[in-house]
């Protein structure tokens, strides 16, 4: 089978598929999308059983995604817990509605948006992603959401933009995991302007045609595909424009251990594990250990982005 003919129900569970559009009645009745709920967006999503062209979608790549359960039970979200389990446990707390970015820096239409204000120009494109995390297991995660860049470009970045940096909320009383000094709050992360608005950088409200579970990182968070998980940030509060390279919480907290640009790269270890092998989440302890693909499989898509970069030095 050709790689545009794959249909949805042969790549992921076919009543999954059959609800996809729920996230649009979900997201609606939250609130969330009340101008883009029309026709004009329904008709972005393939009817069920439709083909699909996959080879149309940036990034997508032809594996069986890991299943729901798998995706929104196991996270990494320190403002929830350190465990794998606990953001299912306690993120029920966040409070997604109603919410605001504050857009700050180097762009000229800096201010406060809410919600409504950065989805309603946009469509939902439903994208298979390959993800990765720093403990050497991935998954497959079927995203929903638009490219960053389409926002960002709203806002009108000078030329003096050129980095990209982003914060999660910070809320004590929403976020029980933010009493410890687990990490210097509020999280924060970075990516250059180009990496940025790079197409395949995703600006993500959903996952499994579902609104995103707030252990996920509701209601939008970032996912830079071709990079360790923490770089795609969650519950995103603060979009700022600045000509420096700004701090990112992990590079903060271990210099060594986590540099600025974190992309996939198997050809450097972390100081106390190897990347070279990964394990595909759901599997167990024995399923089997893959060689880990340079650019997590998108080397072809980015790596001009780095053209003369040492990626040794640069980690």
């Amino acid at each position: 089978m050709a790689k545009h003919d794959i249909k949805p129900s042969e790549i992921t569970p076919e009543h999954v598929f059959l609800n996809r559009r729920e996230i649009l009645r979900s997201a609606v009745a939250a609130g969330l999308l009340p101008a883009i709920a029309g026709p004009a967006c329904g008709a972005t999503l393939p009817a069920s059983g439709d083909l699909v062209d996959v080879a149309s979608w940036p990034g997508s790549l032809d594996e069986t995604p890991n299943s729901f359960e798998d995706i929104s039970s196991y996270n990494n979200y320190y403002e929830f817990g350190t465990g794998k389990e606990d953001p299912a446990r306690y993120a029920h707390t966040l409070k997604t509605d109603p919410w605001s970015i504050q857009v700050t820096g180097e762009a000229d239409k800096s201010g406060t948006y809410t919600l409504e204000d950065i989805l309603s120009p946009h469509s939902l494109e439903e994208r298979i992603y390959r993800f990765r995390c720093v403990e050497a297991w991935s998954m497959v995660v079927p995203w929903v959401g638009f490219p960053l860049a389409d926002l960002l470009r709203r806002f009108e970045p000078s030329s003096n933009a050129k980095y990209v940096q982003f914060f999660t909320l910070n809320d004590r009383e929403q976020m029980p995991g933010l009493r410890y000094p687990v990490l210097e709050w509020p999280y924060r992360e970075g990516l250059t302007i180009e990496e940025a608005m790079h197409p395949l950088t995703l600006a993500t409200v959903g996952v499994y045609g579902k609104v995103l579970p707030n252990q996920n990182g509701a209601p939008i968070r970032l996912i830079v595909p071709w990079k360790y998980g923490f770089k795609s940030i969650k519950s995103i509060v603060r979009i700022h424009f600045t000509e420096r390279q700004p701090q990112t919480s992990w590079n903060m907290a271990a210099a060594r251990e986590y540099g600025f640009y974190s992309n996939v790269n198997p050809n450097v270890d972390h100081p106390r594990w190897s990347q070279a092998m990964e394990r595909r989440l759901g599997g167990g302890l024995f399923s089997p250990r893959v060689p880990t693909l340079l650019f997590n499989g998108y080397a072809e898509e980015v790596a001009d982005l780095y053209r003369g970069l040492d990626l040794v030095r640069n980690y």
